[in-house]
């Protein structure tokens, strides 16, 4: 059977890293290539706040083809959709016919990814879509992975949450309204090892940030969505090592 070409949206996190352990394993899909956005003033994953250097020592022990979409700080909402239709045309000409996504329950953002890509031909994947979230969290933690918080909002937690490595307490210990893999942006982490990758990723822990910022027109601009007009996150830095 000819497996599909699949190019996967690869955030970092452990969301993306349990549906591409789950995408490996399935024989009807070829992952051939990642695909990270970048903030390009910070040289950081857009979102996460992760070094740049972190990520690409990240793809290397995955072992899969990968590549950076650079973005300015900010972007609109017009550039932002121009450099993934430039990303999208490129990646369809070499052959992809499949997109793969680590979302879980969104349906407006997987709406708009899908109608986005539908536009060029390309499906849709999500390994994940409407799986119980303390559940993957429980078989992220089962099957090896490991995986630290990178940022969080300050709506609902302080600096000495942020640097965390993510253990079976950790959903226990989370207040009420925080989805426990975080898919409503209340937290996003880095996977630093688990089967999928060659070898574990060594970093230490470096400054924690507080960075404030207005809140955008559209969720999908967002680092954390707030219902307030501002929203607080916390970063901690993770020195390569």
């Amino acid at each position: 059977m000819k497996k599909h070409k699949t190019y996967f949206n690869w955030s970092s996190g452990k969301d993306s890293a349990l549906a591409l352990y789950h995408l490996l394993q399935d024989e009807r899909y070829a992952v051939d290539e990642l695909i990270t956005t970048v903030n390009s003033h910070y040289n950081r994953v857009s979102m996460h706040g992760l070094r740049k250097e972190l990520l690409i020592t990240q793809t290397n022990v995955l072992d899969i083809p990968a590549s950076i979409i650079e973005l300015p700080e900010m972007p609109s909402m017009e550039v932002y959709e121009q450099k993934m239709i430039e990303t999208v045309s490129r990646l369809k000409d070499d052959g992809f016919t499949h997109a793969a996504f680590g979302d879980i329950f969104l349906e407006d953002l997987r709406d708009y990814r899908d109608t986005q890509l539908a536009k060029q031909s390309i499906k849709s994947i999500y390994p994940l879509w409407k799986r119980d979230t303390r559940a993957l969290l429980n078989e992220f933690l089962d099957l090896g992975f490991k995986t630290v918080i990178v940022c969080a909002n300050s709506k609902y937690f302080d600096e000495d949450f942020v640097g965390t490595i993510i253990d079976k307490n950790f959903i226990n210990n989370l207040p009420e309204n925080v989805d426990p893999c975080g898919e409503n942006g209340e937290f996003h982490t880095f996977c630093f090892d688990g089967p999928i990758f060659k070898n574990p990723i060594p970093f230490s822990i470096g400054e924690k940030v507080f960075r404030e910022y207005d809140t955008p027109k559209t969720d999908d601009d967002s680092v954390c969505r707030s219902d307030s007009e501002k929203y607080g996150v916390w970063y901690c830095d993770l020195i390569p090592e």
